[in-house]
């Protein structure tokens, strides 16, 4: 967790006003750790969020997709149904009383809502790097896939498998039904294959 926040600290002295408390600015680092390292989270942790900082700095995204991977689920109740929006407005109260430019608030909350639907426009490359950051789980080996399906599993445990099963092929079918899952070229080479792959399996599991 420390090298997260060091990575929060160096890309905030880019986006913030020079008035801001660099000890305010930590302690929005701070916070947004403490959402990632909520113990109902099995998946929706500190490790996804490593995963798509790391994929999003790889591919040399601008601070907008880097703030709005640090946001896109810092909000996160399975009970809930609008963890995007409420992920989005923390963005958008936090950057604002940190003094951050109003068009950057305003990106960064487009770009965390965007990850409710994975389904970024044809000329949206910001929102293109952010979903296949965040979707990079669905295209690894099948024996992660399935850790990762059993840690998603866990994080509604409070509900029943036969909800859960119904529950979970909807969210499925509709990435499986999207044009493409990755939209980045090189990503889409790479993984779009494994990836239905991977969801095909699944599904055919919970039928």
């Amino acid at each position: 967790m420390n090298d997260l926040l060091a990575d929060w600290l160096r890309l905030m002295s880019g986006v913030v006003d020079r008035r801001s408390s660099p000890r305010v600015v930590a302690e929005a680092g701070r916070d947004l750790l403490r959402r990632w390292s909520e113990p109902h989270r099995r998946y929706h942790d500190g490790k996804h969020l490593t995963a798509v900082l790391s994929i999003v700095a790889a591919l040399g995204a601008p601070a907008t997709v880097r703030l709005a991977a640090w946001y896109h689920d810092a909000v996160y109740d399975p009970r809930a149904t609008d963890n995007e929006e409420r992920s989005a407005w923390l963005a958008i109260e936090a950057l604002t009383a940190l003094r951050a430019q109003t068009g950057l608030v305003e990106e960064v909350a487009r770009l965390v809502r965007l990850t409710a639907s994975h389904d970024p426009g044809p000329e949206d490359t910001a929102g293109q790097l952010l979903c296949d950051a965040d979707l990079a789980v669905l295209a690894r080996p099948w024996d992660e896939y399935q850790r990762y399906a059993a840690a998603v599993r866990e994080e509604y445990r409070h509900v029943s498998d036969e909800d859960f099963r119904a529950g979970r092929a909807a969210v499925l079918r509709h990435l499986h039904g999207l044009p493409v899952l990755f939209h980045t070229p090189a990503l889409r080479d790479q993984w779009e294959t494994p990836a239905r792959a991977n969801m095909g399996r699944e599904l055919d599991a919970l039928s």
